[in-house]
């Protein structure tokens, strides 16, 4: 069941009531609770409609319960393996479409993954300017390196903790870049 229509059924009101009430068409409610996951301004006027957070209507729980975790947290822990840039984005991508795991919390590991490199590839890039304006010694960059590789294991391994006990991420996205 979607989370959609379970809170609608909770607020014991019609897909025409929720519809005027929050300026979303039938259809899109209709799509919605099929299982396409809401967005942009549907999510908010949705949840707004309902009064609930936006990451109460998107969270997701498994019909296949331990089967899902399972992959999710190999789609997770996969980022470990590849310190290259892209690698560590481009493996969890492969499994998540492998094991056909079209659900948000996949979608956030990967969006996690894609921030974290665009982040990192601009500090690291910004360091050579810093030592040449500000005459900071160039041994400055491996450390750097290293920090931002350990930040991201660490978020990687926060994530995995979390998985485990709660199902959900501990270190996630307001937004997704899939």
């Amino acid at each position: 069941m979607s989370k959609l229509l379970e809170y609608r059924k909770k607020k014991n009101i019609t897909q025409k009531e929720l519809s005027d009430k929050s300026g979303v068409s039938i259809r899109t409610i209709q799509r919605i609770e099929a299982g396409s996951p809401p967005k942009g301004f549907t999510l908010k006027a949705l949840s707004k409609a309902l009064e609930i957070s936006e990451t109460d209507l998107v969270r997701e729980k498994s019909d296949n319960g331990s089967k899902d975790l399972y992959y999710l947290k190999w789609i997770n822990l996969s980022s470990l393996f590849f310190f290259i840039p892209l690698l560590h984005i481009l493996l969890p991508f492969v499994l998540k479409k492998k094991w056909n795991q079209n659900n948000s919390i996949a979608g956030q590991i990967i969006s996690i993954q894609i921030l974290w490199s665009i982040i990192s590839t601009i500090l690291i890039g910004v360091i050579p300017f810093l030592i040449r304006w500000f005459g900071i010694s160039r041994q400055i960059l491996l450390p750097a390196i290293l920090l931002a590789a350990l930040v991201n294991i660490f978020i990687i391994l926060r994530n995995a903790v979390e998985l485990q006990k709660k199902q959900e991420l501990y270190i996630r996205l307001n937004f997704s870049f899939l």
